[in-house]
């Protein structure tokens, strides 16, 4: 295992340089507001303490501990007020963001012949941001049986691409396929078909010769979504891909990788003839 993990470090590095793995942590504005009020309340608490000690003698000892104290009180206030301040400029963006598309909608209903204007309901604020409770409400969820026409529509065309891709790849337009299997995956992230088209994407990368593209991409996906539906078939990919650049040890320890990862997988096969082939050991 430990193998693998400098030999998939090494394909990061040589095939697909630049890849970075980001993870991203939200925090509201209500969020910080509330943290902000739950420690000036224990400096509250803390000054109390420091004013019964007593005589002058503790105010003397603590004297510079109370000037401390003081000084993170008042950056609490500060901090308070400039939430407060960017709160309020948030919903004003929100309010104006929600105004504008709204008054887009409304422009495109004007130039659609079948459509209500009167129809037309009160848009949302931009990122779902109530202002009538300060920013603080949660977007509301859809309606499950509201847009089933521009779902429907989004599903028509999804496939319409994807057989477009399809058919250039099996007329032999290889490099063609390519670009619109790229385009897909581009427009269409995690949808239903995403997934297949980055397969036929690297696939259609090798039928160009394109061989260390091809392997790009295979190692694109399943560094997305190491435990996905196409993940077994990305690894393998790759391996191969590998093995046919002339990267033969790097090759055999990803075809091995995926039995160990995936030993249910019909991948497993394919692996195992491409081991055979490279003459792995």
């Amino acid at each position: 295992m430990q193998r693998f993990i400098r030999i998939f470090g090494f394909c990061v590095l040589v095939a697909l340089p630049g890849f970075v793995a980001a993870q991203e942590r939200t925090e509201t504005l209500a969020d910080i507001r509330q943290e902000l009020s739950v420690l000036y309340v224990e400096i509250q608490k803390l000054k109390r303490e420091l004013n019964t000690t007593g005589g002058a003698g503790g105010l003397s000892s603590g004297g510079s501990l109370l000037n401390r104290v003081n000084a993170i009180e008042g950056e609490l206030q500060r901090l308070t007020s400039k939430t407060e301040e960017l709160e309020f400029r948030v919903n004003r963006v929100a309010e104006d963001g929600a105004n504008r598309v709204g008054d887009l909608e409304f422009r495109l209903c004007e130039l659609e012949e079948d459509c209500d204007i009167g129809s037309l309901g009160e848009s949302t604020t931009l990122g779902g941001i109530d202002t009538a409770t300060g920013g603080d409400g949660a977007a509301p969820l859809p309606d499950a049986n509201t847009g089933d026409g521009d779902q429907l529509q989004m599903a028509v065309a999804e496939q319409s691409d994807f057989d477009a891709a399809k058919a250039a790849m099996d007329a032999g337009s290889y490099e063609a396929a390519a670009e619109k299997f790229a385009a897909f995956r581009s427009t269409y992230p995690g949808g239903p078909l995403t997934g297949k088209a980055g397969l036929l994407q690297g696939e259609s990368l090798e039928g160009a010769g394109q061989l260390t593209q091809a392997a790009r991409v295979y190692l694109d996906l399943f560094s997305a979504d190491p435990n996905g539906a196409v993940a077994p078939q990305a690894l393998f990919r790759l391996g191969r891909s590998l093995g046919r650049l002339g990267k033969t040890e790097e090759g055999c320890v990803t075809l091995a990788e995926v039995e160990t990862r995936f030993p249910e997988s019909d991948a497993v096969l394919e692996a195992q003839s491409s081991m055979r082939n490279l003459g792995c050991q």
